[in-house]
């Protein structure tokens, strides 16, 4: 709506100062060789000097598309907070479904763990302890659900939806095998600093309209006075009514306010070019940590994933370690928390490599 205001703006560039109309009447007639005036009426319009209604025109523009980058930044901002919710709504669930496997692994557990109490292989108390793992993982599952509930209100949120509207997560999110390229060159494409060209141009258009509005301004009007007849003498033009055009010059001899408006556009540009190296400074900032937070996402990434394997590999040397009869439930639950920590933290790196 803001950018709809601005382009309304430069239609309004166009109008012109208002026309001045008057009427009298005289009381007191005073009178001429054609007899005595009556009513004068009088219509003037002052228009401004050439070309400033064009370069009011241009600085109007200025303005509206620096609003329109306004626009493009809203746009691609909130598409990354959609973005960004989508992707922890995948965390979410994706971590959902590695505590409910988790859980179906420890009734697994569980079942050997009773069997192993008949044959008298293990006490009531590993039991109870894969029991009470259970409880705890399902108390995160709960959690997680809540979570999940919250980030997706946010996230129907965002597109204009009700809260409660259901929203499809893929089951998987492969990782690009290359990251793309990224270097500050592209830096100077960002709307963020486009905008400030686009202001800095704005303020050059308004310069230039200033230096228009400093000079004279010229009207053109007409007078028509009626004249009434003298009934004492018959002669041509005897009461000839008066039709006077006129031109008229608006000189503005104490000029200080624009030379200072002037001189506040020459402090508006350096501004402007020092916000824009700050903005770029950020801007060059935050993408050096975003490439070097997935580059560390991804090291991580790799190095859980071999773990993983190796827990893996360790819970199965404890499984048919099982058929021996020399099983520890407690090792069991180790390398089951060691399992959730490495895919819980591995699914968060994906979600910072994508």
């Amino acid at each position: 709506m803001r950018y709809n205001i601005s382009k309304e703006k430069i239609s309004a560039a166009y109008s012109l100062p208002n026309t001045s109309l008057s009427a009298g009447y005289f009381l007191s007639e005073p009178e001429t060789r054609t007899g005595p005036q009556r009513i004068r009426l009088s219509v003037s319009q002052m228009l401004p000097w050439f070309g400033t209604i064009t370069a009011r025109e241009n600085y109007a523009s200025s303005l509206a598309d620096a609003d329109y980058l306004d626009l493009v930044i809203a746009k691609r901002k909130l598409a990354l907070s959609v973005t960004q919710s989508y992707y922890t709504l995948y965390l979410l669930e994706a971590k959902q479904k590695v505590l409910e496997e988790n859980i179906q692994l420890l009734d697994t557990y569980e079942q050997l763990a009773l069997t192993s109490v008949e044959v008298g292989k293990a006490s009531a108390v590993d039991v109870l302890r894969l029991q009470i793992r259970k409880n705890e993982l399902q108390q995160q599952v709960e959690v997680l659900k809540q979570m999940f509930f919250a980030e997706r209100a946010n996230f129907n949120a965002l597109r204009n939806q009700k809260q409660s509207l259901a929203v499809p997560i893929v089951s998987q999110l492969d990782l690009p095998v290359e990251d793309s390229l990224l270097n500050n060159s592209q830096i100077d494409l960002n709307p963020e600093l486009l905008k400030y060209d686009r202001l800095y141009e704005s303020v050059i258009k308004s310069e230039m309209l200033n230096q228009k509005q400093s000079a004279p301004n010229f009207g053109i009007g007409l007078d028509y006075v009626t004249v009434s007849e003298r009934p004492d003498m018959d002669f041509v033009d005897n009461g000839k009514d008066i039709l006077m055009p006129m031109v008229s010059l608006s000189i503005p001899l104490f000029n200080n306010s624009y030379k200072s408006v002037t001189k506040q556009n020459e402090f508006r540009q350096l501004e402007l070019e020092s916000q824009k190296q700050q903005r770029l400074k950020v801007l060059e900032t935050a993408l050096a940590k975003a490439v070097s937070q997935r580059n560390q996402a991804r090291i991580s990434y790799n190095t859980i994933n071999r773990n993983l394997k190796q827990a893996k590999d360790a819970e199965d040397i404890l499984i048919k370690n099982y058929e021996t009869g020399t099983i520890d439930f407690n090792d069991v639950l180790d390398i089951q928390e060691l399992q959730l920590r490495f895919r819980d933290t591995s699914i968060g790196n994906h979600k910072i490599i994508l």
